[in-house]
């Protein structure tokens, strides 16, 4: 599943990011859901709204009911469901992960913010700010709340630009404070790399498993990283050429790119496509 922004489309996150044609040649079903004006005049998803960002309702139960229609007329994986998104898109992506974690098992969150950072429009300009951001241990109760899950919980992959002024970087380590509290790790990454502009950090289990990762890029404005050399996506607004793909690697790490038989990736693209046509926009909000 995968989220845009706020003032794009569906179509327009899709053709600059390249999920399609991933889809497409490693025949995986895709989501593309679409905000209404009606419900935001931007098209951003509402994740500062908490009625849109608990379980069972609002835009969160529509993007639940989306997903279970795709499990059902593809025959998907209940077990390999993921998510991503880019700024509101993004934080709405981390509200799926922490409202629904028995349905996703990874996310990556590009530019967004923490769940249950805000509740207000106010609020919400406030924490894209970096002010009144809640630690740690808050925002992990946040997570707690939202539903009955114990765990397994989904592993968490967070993109985020130091240049970033729309999003400040902030909120980057909001969320990865938010989700090492669930899985229950401390505060030291288990590694740092560093190439070129990107710096990745990892976070392991008691297990040794990477659950948790942060990647940051030098001087890198707001917006999704990409590598137009791949073939995948092209650059233009919030879609940034700085020679990692956002994309591939989150396809890489969910285990996706892995070539299917021809005759099941031209169903599974075509149902995938069919479904992007069908769901425009959300279905409605639930009444009181």
């Amino acid at each position: 599943m995968v989220l845009h922004g706020c003032t794009q489309t569906a179509a327009i996150y899709d053709t600059c990011s390249g999920w399609s044609r991933l889809a497409d040649e490693y025949g995986f079903a895709l989501l593309l859901p679409e905000q209404v004006r009606s419900n935001n005049s931007n098209l951003c998803f509402n994740w500062f709204n908490p009625a849109d960002v608990r379980r069972n309702s609002g835009e969160a139960l529509s993007i639940r009911q989306m997903v279970e229609h795709m499990i059902e007329r593809c025959n998907v994986d209940r077990s390999r469901i993921f998510i991503t998104g880019l700024s509101a898109g993004g934080a709405m992506a981390n509200a799926m992960l922490a409202a629904y974690p028995d349905v996703f098992s990874a996310g990556t969150i590009l530019a967004g913010l923490p769940y249950r950072s805000a509740s207000t429009i106010s609020e919400a300009f406030d924490r894209m700010r970096g002010y009144g951001l809640q630690d740690s241990e808050a925002l992990e109760a946040e997570v707690r709340r939202a539903s009955d899950h114990q765990g397994p919980w989904p592993r968490v992959s967070v993109w985020h630009g130091t240049g970033d002024d729309t999003v400040v970087p902030a909120n980057a380590m909001a969320i990865v404070g938010q989700w090492r509290g669930v899985h229950g790790i401390g505060p030291q990454p288990a590694s740092t790399r560093q190439r070129g502009s990107r710096t990745l950090q990892v976070w392991k289990d008691a297990s040794g498993r990477g659950v948790i990762e942060l990647n940051t890029f030098s001087g890198m404005d707001h917006g999704a990283p990409l590598d137009t050399t791949t073939g995948y996506g092209k650059s233009g607004a919030f879609f940034l050429d700085v020679g990692v793909s956002s994309t591939v690697e989150s396809a890489r790490a969910w285990g996706l790119r892995k070539p299917m038989l021809s005759s099941r990736r031209r169903d599974g693209i075509e149902v995938a496509v069919e479904n992007a046509l069908r769901w425009t926009g959300l279905a409605p909000r639930p009444r009181s």
